[in-house]
């Protein structure tokens, strides 16, 4: 079956562009604000060949089933699911263990990181915030396809919650780059050297690796 393609107008748009999103697999067709969508629509559909070429390089859904094996913390578990044993997951051993029916497995063990992860963060984000001399009105996580973190103005910073299946140092960096928003709310010179201090190291390899591999981890909980 073909993938649907989602049309973008977009005011700077010059010609019409081809998009796979790595996270999720969309594809957009992003075209200038004057441009002829039917026109722009057959264009994309001659380049179903270059599409699916481009999908096959996206990462393969991992969904949470028993014997699935996931990252954590920067660590890596394997679910192991025992219908008699305690609904909610925890990690005995270096296996994460959960119980209950098999129904709603999948969700209960989402529900879990989502909580691991928003008191891993919290925690972390105070650490920082400590070290920046600066508060945290409120942190809180979801599940946002284009960013790992944000900081409004008001003082509540927002993570993905998967950050959770990021290496340690990608994660802290991140909370470190959240916090560091808190005195700078731009990215200059000195809010990247305010990220460096209190994240006690260069934070570009941390960086660098969400942008390669970041994706990936959008596919972790998903069954297509």
């Amino acid at each position: 079956m073909n993938e649907a393609i989602e049309v973008v107008r977009h005011p700077r748009a010059r010609s019409a562009r081809l998009s796979v999103d790595p996270a999720t697999g969309a594809v957009r067709l992003t075209i200038p604000r004057r441009a002829s969508e039917r026109a722009a629509r057959a264009w994309a559909e001659s380049k179903r060949g270059w599409i699916e070429a481009q999908r096959a390089q996206l990462p393969q859904p991992r969904p949470f089933v028993p014997g699935a094996e996931l990252p954590f913390a920067g660590e890596t578990v394997r679910i192991d699911w025992c219908e008699r044993g305690a609904r909610r997951p925890a990690i005995i051993d270096g296996i994460l263990r959960c119980g209950g029916p098999r129904e709603g497995l999948e969700r209960r063990i989402e529900r879990w990181l989502r909580g691991e992860a928003l008191a891993l963060l919290s925690a972390e984000t105070e650490e920082f915030a400590e070290r920046a001399g600066v508060s945290v009105e409120r942190v809180s996580v979801g599940d946002p396809r284009s960013r790992w973190g944000s900081c409004s103005s008001r003082g509540g910073i927002r993570y993905s919650w998967r950050l959770i299946l990021a290496p340690t140092a990608v994660r802290r960096a991140t909370v470190a780059h959240e916090v560091a928003h808190r005195v700078h709310m731009n990215h200059g010179p000195d809010f990247h050297a305010l990220v460096a201090k209190i994240y006690g190291e260069d934070p570009s390899p941390a960086r660098q690796w969400l942008r390669t591999h970041g994706a990936a981890l959008h596919w972790f909980g998903r069954e297509s």
